[in-house]
């Protein structure tokens, strides 16, 4: 039942996802047709720009932040254990743990470039790198701190998004210098927004599995089943009509 509601959810969200992008480019029409005014409709083509955002931070944090994975009595020869454990863990946290960092970097420097001209911020050194990412890493061990990272990692997204809008809304172009930019070589900053959170959101949903209750302190963690990649497979499609959703905005 609970699984059935949730597919339901997901449906509607896909096609409201799939029919926002025509009613902000209407609205964008409505909105220069009285570009001298300010009007209704240019408040609402403000404000729809706030929609996708908000939408993926919801979805974020119901679907995707208390994850229950399949726990029962663990099979020997199912499981992960020892090195190739220990490996995992190891690769996990310091990916998730380096994307962090980056990611708060790129809201540091959107700010600095947007706001407080001729401050340059200057990235951490590879000391202070490696400082930062075993800081992040042993925090991250801690269920309690899972939750305020997920959330804190949400509200960086939703900046950046905000910033990227009021660039488009604005017509303002940015220094290609800017970190956000070394991504993936894309122009649409939204997709690069995006696709460094579904790095995130892998990451932590990979985490979440190998941490899973008492998994660390048995130092044995169970192959995931079926039903554990639902909530992964869930991820994947609502991220792919958001990337649908931007590419059909831009």
């Amino acid at each position: 039942m609970i699984i059935k509601k949730k597919s339901t959810g997901l449906l509607i969200t896909l096609s409201f996802l799939l029919i926002l992008p025509f009613v902000q480019k209407q609205w964008f029409n409505l909105y220069l047709f009285s570009i001298k005014d300010f009007s209704f409709y240019s408040i609402l083509y403000y404000l729809s720009g706030t929609i996708c955002p908000l939408l993926i931070c919801l979805n974020s944090l119901n679907n995707n932040t208390y994850y229950k994975f399949n726990k029962n009595n663990i099979n020997i020869k199912n499981s992960i254990k020892g090195k190739s454990l220990l490996f995992l863990v190891a690769i996990n946290l310091i990916v998730l743990s380096y994307l962090t960092i980056d990611y708060v970097y790129i809201n540091f420097d959107l700010v600095s470039n947007l706001f407080l001209e001729g401050f340059d911020l200057q990235r951490p050194d590879i000391f202070q790198l490696s400082l930062l990412i075993l800081m992040i890493a042993t925090l991250l061990i801690f269920k309690k701190f899972r939750v305020l990272y997920k959330k804190f990692i949400l509200g960086n997204f939703i900046f950046i998004s905000f910033y990227i809008w009021y660039l488009q809304i604005n017509n303002i172009i940015i220094d290609n210098k800017l970190n956000i930019h070394k991504y993936f070589g894309l122009n649409n900053l939204n997709l690069i927004n995006v696709f460094i959170l579904v790095a995130v959101e892998i990451s932590y949903y990979s985490w979440s599995f190998l941490s899973y209750q008492t998994n660390l302190s048995d130092w044995v963690v169970s192959k995931p089943k079926k039903r554990d990649i639902i909530p992964f497979l869930n991820m994947i499609i609502f991220y792919f009509f958001i990337i649908i959703y931007y590419l059909i905005l831009n």
